[in-house]
């Protein structure tokens, strides 16, 4: 059993990462994040891989692996908060150097990695963001990725197209704190064209789990 406290949004938020807890008390409002196909109790409900809720004055229990996310709704002038996230979190172009990130406005935190899982968050500053449709992931090379996102601060939308056009546009999941759209890959890790686009400025949280046996440290 063991709980540790993740540094890599600090001092914005406050990430804690649960391993074989059988109970954990939350007070105030928080973001629980499932990263285990064992289901997390919640009172007479279970939360599955890759789900999320906001919790608050609850024990959830039978937790194998799972993130807290804390002091996501603690901040009353958001446009504040991101504006102090720009001094800190460099570009994504500057760091990922893709193309379609060149000249967008959203900007990356650091790293951590939790075995092998990744996380990163990212502040996407414009509406829209015109992030670029895609289907590979070209930052994590040839690996299979099972990756969602989970939307911290702020609203957006994943948006799923037929072609890479966002005329052909089939299929559109809101986003609002707490919440993690559903897988968009299939069973062989193929992705439709997709993109995270925003509906007001925000920061979303990248969740990238990799096969057990990869050395997740790239």
């Amino acid at each position: 059993m063991s709980i540790e406290q993740l540094d890599f949004v600090e001092p914005f938020f406050t990430v804690k990462y649960l391993v074989e807890e059988n109970s954990y008390r939350v007070e105030e409002p928080c973001i629980l994040i499932n990263l285990s196909e064992q289901p997390i109790t919640i009172e007479n409900q279970q939360l599955a891989f890759l789900q999320s809720v906001v919790v608050t004055n609850i024990a959830v229990k039978e937790i194998k692996r799972g993130l807290i996310v804390e002091r996501f709704a603690s901040y009353e002038d958001e446009a504040a908060l991101y504006e102090e996230v720009k001094k800190v979190w460099p570009l994504a172009y500057d760091i990922r150097k893709e193309q379609r990130l060149k000249g967008v406005s959203h900007y990356i935190s650091p790293k951590a990695i939790l075995d092998n899982v990744r996380l990163n968050m990212y502040h996407s500053g414009s509406v829209p963001l015109n992030v670029g449709l895609h289907k590979d992931h070209v930052h994590c090379g040839e690996m299979l990725l099972k990756e969602v996102h989970t939307q911290i601060v702020g609203y957006g939308k994943m948006q799923q197209c037929l072609e890479k056009d966002i005329t052909t546009l089939y299929l559109e999941e809101p986003m609002a704190p707490g919440s993690t759209h559903k897988p968009i890959y299939d069973e062989n890790g193929n992705y439709p064209w997709h993109q995270y686009e925003t509906i007001t400025p925000a920061i979303f949280l990248a969740i990238e789990v990799l096969p057990p046996e990869t050395d997740a440290a790239g």
